[in-house]
């Protein structure tokens, strides 16, 4: 199958041959006829399967081809607004609608916070056919009246299950509130893309979507098979010097390092860069200006380890990353996917390798669950961990001890429930229960 069967115009074929892709992807083939088609979608994929080119591409074709006309104060419309969790994932998306829309006449730009306002209330003034927009900095901008949304034609939700997770919804769901139900006779279209389809995602959409089309091209949270994946078991202590000895001793040019914490990841930094490692972190306390300078240096490969939280772990496309470490272990299970996900990326192969120390067994134990299979676990020389292997089976630490009322002898972690605060009226304080 090719992008020509698909039904898109000439100027698109050409900035997609352009960019040297010849075939679509499995999401890309589903989600571009179905979303020409005109009516709403609700589409997931694995994260790194081509989610964005499978709007971005129809959604260019379909505003290409509906005339338009200017509002009575002479200003353009805003006519597709994609929203994203995140600054990274906004620049990213925004990108591509550049890329595969430069031989045609619509116009884009990204709005996020941790930049000045002003000069986005300006471009607001010009001309902008597709909005990329997080939700925080576009509620700001509709609270202070410098953005219009009322001839939106089509609405994206890019990663709705970040939003989600990220508690976005309630925002979400203010924006949707300023939309147009129709425009020029024609009902709103509303494309839902998620890198994961919970039953939440399925909730939201039920309550955007009329009679969307459903595409799911992987089962619910699955790993890319072009990710080769393994388990390092190593303590706390030795974390940093088996890190620093897989970069130099593998010889790894490109590596991005995901950490739990903002203060772990600035502090996995300048650790590095006294190895002799160039590293820079990436989270959001850094500013604006901070993270595009490190993700640059990065993509053009005069950065060697870029050390990031979890706001980087969607929306970051760096065309073949070769290795991902999971310097420790979210404590999401969800988010694994999508760490290693910035890996193994269109087809291309890649490793992803989690240093995963004694506290974090449960951690691994619930994302072997979710991804229904066991990480090998490899061993480094000179940093044999000492310990029992870790399966799948493994529990979580034991629960506090119960507790008993001292008068009416019922037991829960902190005593009785039968009123509050969690005592019989009357009762004496709670005591541990006899051995």
């Amino acid at each position: 199958m090719s992008f020509a069967s698909l039904g898109l115009n000439g100027p698109i074929l050409q900035a997609v041959e352009e960019c040297g892709y010849t075939q679509p992807t499995p999401i890309q083939a589903q989600a571009i006829p179905a979303v020409l088609s005109g009516g709403d979608l609700l589409a997931g994929a694995q994260t790194g399967t081509g989610k964005t080119a499978g709007f971005t591409l129809p959604m260019l074709q379909i505003l290409t081809d509906r005339p338009v006309k200017g509002l009575a104060n002479g200003r353009h419309p805003i006519r597709a607004l994609v929203l994203v969790p995140t600054r990274e994932l906004a620049a990213q998306v925004e990108d591509s609608v550049r890329t595969y829309g430069k031989h045609l006449k619509l116009t884009s730009m990204t709005m996020f916070g941790g930049v000045g306002i002003n000069p986005q209330i300006s471009q607001l003034k010009q001309r902008v056919d597709i909005l990329v927009a997080t939700p925080g900095r576009l509620l700001d901008h509709a609270q202070q009246r410098t953005v219009d949304l009322s001839h939106v034609e089509i609405l994206v939700l890019d990663e709705a299950d970040r939003m989600l997770d990220m508690g976005f919804i309630r925002d979400v769901k203010r924006i949707i509130a300023l939309l147009p139900k129709s425009v020029n006779n024609l009902r709103r279209q509303n494309l839902l893309f998620s890198a994961t389809f919970s039953d939440e995602i399925k909730a939201l959409a039920d309550g955007l979507l009329d009679k969307p089309k459903m595409i799911e091209v992987a089962r619910r949270n699955t790993t890319a098979e072009s990710v080769d994946q393994k388990v390092v078991l190593s303590e706390k202590v030795h974390k940093r010097a088996l890190l620093a000895h897989l970069i130099k001793t593998n010889r790894w040019e490109q590596v991005l390092v995901f950490t739990r914490t903002k203060h772990g990841a600035n502090r996995l930094a300048e650790q590095l860069g006294k190895d002799g490692i160039t590293a820079l972190a990436i989270h959001g306390n850094k500013s604006q200006s901070a993270r595009t300078r490190a993700l640059s240096e990065f993509k053009g490969g005069t950065l060697q380890v870029l050390v990031a939280t979890d706001i980087a772990a969607r929306g970051l496309d760096i065309v073949e990353l070769p290795h991902v470490v999971n310097y420790e272990l979210p404590n999401v299970p969800e988010d694994y996917v999508h760490r290693i996900g910035r890996t193994g990326r269109a087809g291309a192969s890649g490793e992803a390798i989690s240093l995963v120390a004694s506290d974090e067994r449960p951690y691994l134990a619930d994302i072997e669950r979710l991804i229904k299979r066991q990480i090998p676990r490899v061993q480094v020389p000179g940093f044999v961990f000492d310990a029992r292997a870790v399966t799948i089976d493994e529990q979580r630490p034991p629960m506090p001890p119960r507790r008993t009322c001292a008068r009416c002898s019922k037991t829960a972690i902190r005593g009785c429930k039968a009123s509050p605060p969690n005592r019989c009226p009357g009762s004496a304080p709670t005591r541990a229960r006899p051995a």
